[in-house]
């Protein structure tokens, strides 16, 4: 039986998964991986998330929130729906939120509002919260400093941050998500070395597919899309790297999801 997974970011609700999610989904198990979290980019793809959730009750989980990316379409409406979203037992985080100063799809005012606002809901909450940096350090660190004292768990997910910003992360008492860019020997090469520094109980790991393949894979998929039954290559890599067995990063980066999330042992009844 291969050890139990947990994928902490597989985007279901992707276009790249409406013809053959059941197959994915059953791949995904006999792959080991036993639950995985579905996080929102806007309201619209929360709702959906959640819809996955119930359809695939105890296996999918689902989270609330508005991407970066997304933050400009927000208004008066958007934390109030987020809200009642999060009412729903299936959700298990509000996210994912954050700051994208990359490619600046929103304008960066806007993100830095929608952040502070989403924040404050998973504080309200007490939910987790699904973190976003990219190119944004500085502003991001100074705004998760502000609340959280308040918050009662937060996760940069697909970390590919420098050794500063992990460290910087890791004193805010954040968790990190490790994704297959750590299998990249082109951008990934430092993420081999940071991630030895990430305490267990603090590190998860995630696909982020269909995004991010593992460049471990060989041969690599015709199609080129990612899946959670591709999470065992992210963990063979973090094992390495931290110098532990796949069964030791398997257990504790498992244990530390079920903690962070408050899922269950198992399916729910």
């Amino acid at each position: 039986m291969p050890t139990p997974l947990i994928d902490i970011a597989v985007n279901l609700t992707a276009p790249a998964f409406h013809s053959d999610l059941d197959a994915v989904l059953a791949r995904a198990a006999a792959a080991g991986v036993v639950a995985m979290i579905a996080p929102g980019s806007t309201v619209a793809d929360s709702a959906r998330a959640l819809a996955l959730a119930r359809a695939h009750e105890g296996v999918v989980f689902s989270a609330a929130g508005v991407h970066p990316h997304h933050a400009a379409t927000c208004d008066a409406d958007t934390i109030p729906a987020l809200r009642r979203l999060a009412a729903e037992r299936q959700v298990v985080a509000i996210g994912e939120c954050g700051l994208d100063f990359f490619r600046d799809l929103s304008p960066r005012p806007v993100q830095e509002r929608w952040f502070a606002e989403q924040l404050d809901l998973a504080a309200q909450l007490g939910l987790p919260v699904y973190l976003h940096e990219r190119d944004a350090h500085a502003r991001f660190a100074a705004i998760v400093r502000e609340q959280r004292r308040r918050l009662a768990r937060a996760v940069v997910h697909c970390f590919t941050g420098d050794e500063t910003a992990l460290r910087t992360y890791l004193d805010l008492d954040l968790h990190i998500g490790i994704t297959g860019w750590i299998c990249d020997e082109r951008r990934g090469r430092h993420l081999q070395e940071l991630v030895r520094l990430i305490p267990r109980g603090r590190l998860m790991i995630e696909t982020d597919a269909p995004w991010l393949i593992p460049r471990t894979i060989l041969p690599r998929p015709r199609s080129g899309r990612n899946e959670p039954a591709f999470l065992p290559f992210v963990l063979d890599v973090v094992a390495r790297c931290r110098g532990e067995s796949v069964e030791e990063v398997a257990a504790h980066t498992t244990a530390t999801a079920r903690a962070f999330f408050a899922l269950p042992d198992g399916p729910r009844a």
